[in-house]
């Protein structure tokens, strides 16, 4: 585990890219009607949030914070564009999204937490 932990630090940016586009290229992809998946649309935007989140709150480069309000701000700007691509943008969408990224903050500090009382 603390080999994944530290390749998530060491390339938090990649991975972070990564998963921005890979969100907003399957956020606003034109879809006449979307593909069945297990689970809620909501846990969905829920869980790709929360994992977007997870790099940059493993690593907190400088400004971290403001990375952060700044995907909540990505997240907003997608919702506004969905209608205009044949998808429906939904605020409840962007409350899943936020949510999310609370989780990967609060899961990423809880990991922090237990790999420091094991390494003690």
């Amino acid at each position: 585990m603390k080999l994944i932990i530290t390749l998530i630090k060491k390339y938090w940016f990649i991975i972070t890219v990564f998963l921005l586009t890979a969100i907003a290229t399957l956020s606003l992809w034109p879809a006449e009607h979307l593909p069945q998946v297990p689970g809620s649309d909501k846990t969905h935007h829920f869980i790709s949030y929360g994992i977007l989140m997870l790099p940059l709150a493993l690593q907190k480069p400088k400004h971290w914070l403001w990375i952060a309000l700044g995907f909540a701000s990505f997240s907003g700007a997608i919702e506004i564009i969905q209608p205009y691509v044949n998808r429906y943008g939904e605020w409840l969408d962007m409350a899943a999204n936020v949510a999310g990224l609370s989780c990967g903050l609060l899961f990423a500090t809880v990991i922090e937490y237990l790999m420091r009382s094991n390494t003690k």
